[in-house]
């Protein structure tokens, strides 16, 4: 069966892949963007099937973020699916920002990669409820939340509250037959990771891993799918880590 899928930061990298992983399953899936139309037009125009749509949305305006995603369900007809994949990762290390760039820096990380996404959250669970069929909620985290970020405190910060958050909600949503859970890739091969992977500094990376490699897009996307099925709903509160064995907890 079709569901509507929403998917947030869609249009390049890692939500790319995941707005193709459900529509290769036959979902219609709305595809978030900022400022990126142009690259959203060009995922939703690639994707196979029919009903894909773009939204967009400032995911620091809590009144954006509403809008975003009742067009979303507009469009669709309906919410099945919220994937909270937008984030950002800007370096400010302690030491070596001011402290009016320290607290842009703060604002600017939660204000997209966590309260954005709890907003999205509230905005679409109250849809699901409404519906009355249950629903999936997928958070894209980060091995940034337990390994630690030095240099990108706000970003691991914003992460490990982002897995906090989706298994209070797990517990919450429940009786109402929403899952949530969320994934935590290590380093994954994208457009924004490409520059530095290219470096000797990428060599040092990818020996992070036993595989010697970082994940790849698709790789990703294939566990938020699958934590996004009908079939997963046992594994509501996870945090599942896609690392490479280059971090274990």
């Amino acid at each position: 069966m079709s569901r509507a899928v929403l998917v947030t930061g869609g249009s390049r990298g890692i939500g790319a892949a995941i707005v193709r992983g459900f529509a290769e399953r036959g979902d219609r899936v709305a595809v978030h963007c900022i400022h990126g139309v142009a690259a959203a037009e060009a995922v939703r125009d690639s994707l196979p099937g029919r009903g894909h749509v773009i939204v967009r949305a400032d995911l620091t305006d809590p009144d954006a973020v509403r809008a975003m995603v009742d067009d979303a369900a507009g469009q669709l007809g309906g919410l099945d699916v919220l994937v909270n994949n937008a984030g950002i990762y800007g370096g400010h290390p302690v030491l070596g920002t001011s402290y009016e760039e320290w607290q842009a820096a703060w604002q600017a990380t939660l204000g997209i990669n966590l309260t954005g996404a709890a907003n999205a959250t509230w905005c679409a669970v109250r849809l699901m409820v409404a519906a009355g069929k249950g629903g999936r909620i997928v958070n894209v985290g980060s091995r940034g939340a337990y390994r630690g970020e030095p240099a990108h405190p706000a970003y691991g910060a914003s992460k490990a509250g982002l897995h906090a958050f989706g298994q209070s909600l797990a517990v919450a949503l429940a009786p109402h037959g929403i899952t949530v859970a969320s994934v935590a890739p290590g380093y994954v091969a994208t457009d924004m990771t490409a520059e530095e992977l290219a470096t000797p500094a990428g060599d040092v990376i990818r020996a992070q891993s036993p595989f010697n490699r970082v994940a790849t897009p698709r790789e990703v996307a294939a566990a938020v799918v699958y934590l996004a099925s009908p079939e997963s709903a046992w594994s509501s509160g996870a945090v599942l880590d896609l690392n490479g064995a280059s971090y274990l907890r």
